[in-house]
């Protein structure tokens, strides 16, 4: 499934425009897809989530988190963002984003087959020239500018608080049994914290949201070269995809690529295992 989209940028910065593009790909050892994306142009919202869960309860959750956030968020945007301040723009995405989370957690305890669903989730909302990013889970979000691209999220997961207490390296995580081990999800308990940031936008910029089907597969020196030997979107989001897929393709793979147009490209906490 692919998109490409174009929408103009808030009359605050008229020169500038964003560009997105949005794939979902099964990937090759899943017979289903638990991977969902939505993107709303006209009110520069993408937002991405990797579900988990038994049956096809995964797809239930991840479906629901990007259809509810979408619809509500982009509603309140379209009425609101012109006049909106970022503080008001990052309490709405906490009051969508735990709107969806008690959906899916009501939703998970009155239909015994989809008991323990939840999702990943990456929310990001373009205005001005500010990112407003959210993320729960281990759903990432990249920046390329200038020919340096970074990692912009910090995983919720039991790795990632391994690495940070100095128990292993990056290069070890890479050979962990632990990857799909989150500490933070959305609709597996009553409420979630949405961890958020608010990030300057250049001309020239391209912010790749993507599942860990994705950045399981790629390192970020692969994933950089992609994005810089690809000059249009779709040939970079289709060459990411392909990449994973010829790298094993274990999981489902979602993704959304951002660019900023006007410039030159340039203590233990509780966890869940996906259902992968």
């Amino acid at each position: 499934m692919f998109g490409l989209i174009h929408s103009n940028l808030s009359p605050a910065v008229p020169s500038m425009t964003f560009e997105f593009f949005h794939a979902v790909d099964t990937g090759r050892a899943r017979s289903n897809n638990e991977d969902s994306v939505a993107v709303d142009e006209s009110n520069s919202l993408a937002v991405l989530a990797d579900g988990m869960g038994g049956y096809n309860a995964g797809e239930v959750a991840s479906g629901m988190a990007t259809s509810f956030i979408k619809s509500e968020l982009g509603r309140w945007l379209a009425e609101a963002a012109a006049r909106a301040s970022d503080v008001e723009v990052r309490r709405a995405m906490d009051i969508c984003v735990d709107n969806a989370n008690r959906a899916i957690f009501n939703a998970a305890n009155a239909n015994p087959q989809y008991a323990g669903m939840g999702t990943t989730l990456v929310v990001a909302v373009l205005r001005d020239n500010q990112l407003r990013l959210g993320h729960v889970g281990d759903s990432r979000a990249y920046r390329w500018r200038a020919g340096q691209f970074m990692q912009i999220t910090r995983d919720h997961s039991l790795l990632q608080e391994q690495i940070d207490a100095g128990l292993i390296t990056a290069e070890q995580a890479a050979f962990s049994a632990n990857k799909n081990l989150v500490t933070r999800a959305v609709g597996v308990e009553d409420t979630v914290l949405l961890e958020t940031h608010l990030h300057e936008v250049q001309p020239g910029d391209v912010y790749l949201l993507c599942s860990d089907g994705l950045s399981d597969m790629l390192d970020d020196a692969m994933m950089a070269r992609l994005l810089q030997t690809n000059d249009s979107l779709p040939q970079a989001g289709q060459a990411l995809i392909a990449a994973a897929n010829e790298a094993g393709g274990k999981d489902n793979i979602a993704l959304i690529l951002i660019r900023v147009a006007g410039g030159p490209a340039g203590s233990a906490r509780p966890w869940w295992r996906f259902g992968r």
